[in-house]
């Protein structure tokens, strides 16, 4: 993705609908360019075209989440793609970050993902490193994910040196927690056949509590994060031996 493109996500993230001419302006180049630069946001899942505007998708879309504090998730990607090496095979689970994670790595560095996410998948397709296992099991069409007995079983078939996934939110009595019952009880059978297990998830995450436990502390080898987890959140992860990796929250201003 150019940096164009970036920041078009940063101007939708901020209001939802930006017409064809405003981005043009704002950016400095033709309407035509504008038009092809959504045209490639659309195919990949970001945003939706409507005549001569952008638009964000639904609050369930994977591509609208990626969108909201989008500079802060790639940066999330980024580092935690520093802790992949050339030739393992990892699993990754649907979600925002982790879809910029496979992206990274997809198109950096020779490695299998395993996955069921079939957003994720459709989205790293045409990556040059893209070499990927999509789980089988139950569609759900609004995430764009697998889930239930099956894809936990298709899951048990392979050793994984690493599970990337993102959360819903975080308490202390219940670690890290998910919103959908199906995909939170997939995403626990999955994070058994990994060594070690990472959360990726901007500190958003941390203000909110989900709905069902996810992963202990004692579960997760490191964290992912920006620097706006609340500092008694990451004390007490700390203190159970949990990692946090945080990266600035720091954003441009294009979205004023």
């Amino acid at each position: 993705m150019t940096e164009r493109q970036e920041n078009i996500l940063i101007m939708l993230a901020a209001k939802d609908r930006v017409d064809v001419t405003a981005l043009a302006q704002k950016l400095g180049v033709s309407q035509v360019t504008i038009r092809k630069d959504l045209d490639y946001l659309d195919e990949m899942g970001f945003i939706k075209r409507e005549h001569g505007y952008a638009i964000l998708g639904s609050l369930e879309d994977t591509g609208r989440r990626m969108a909201i504090n989008y500079e802060i998730k790639r940066k999330i990607a980024k580092i935690a793609a520093q802790t992949v090496e050339e030739g393992e095979t990892i699993l990754i689970e649907s979600g925002s970050c982790c879809t910029l994670l496979a992206e990274e790595l997809a198109n950096h560095k020779r490695v299998k993902i395993i996955t069921n996410s079939a957003f994720l998948a459709n989205h790293i397709r045409n990556a040059p490193y893209a070499d990927l296992i999509l789980l089988g099991g139950e569609y759900q069409a609004r995430s764009q994910v697998m889930v239930g007995d099956m894809t936990g079983k298709w899951a048990n078939i392979f050793i994984s040196d690493k599970f990337f996934v993102g959360a819903a939110g975080f308490t202390e009595e219940f670690g890290f927690t998910g919103q959908d019952h199906l995909r939170t009880q997939t995403a626990r059978r999955i994070a058994r056949q990994a060594k070690e297990v990472y959360v990726l998830t901007d500190s958003d995450k941390f203000l909110h509590s989900g709905s069902e436990g996810l992963l202990k502390p004692s579960q997760v080898t490191a964290v992912f994060t920006d620097d706006r987890i609340p500092p008694a959140k990451e004390c007490f992860l700390q203190k159970r031996n949990v990692l946090v990796h945080k990266v600035s929250s720091t954003k441009n201003d294009l979205a004023a």
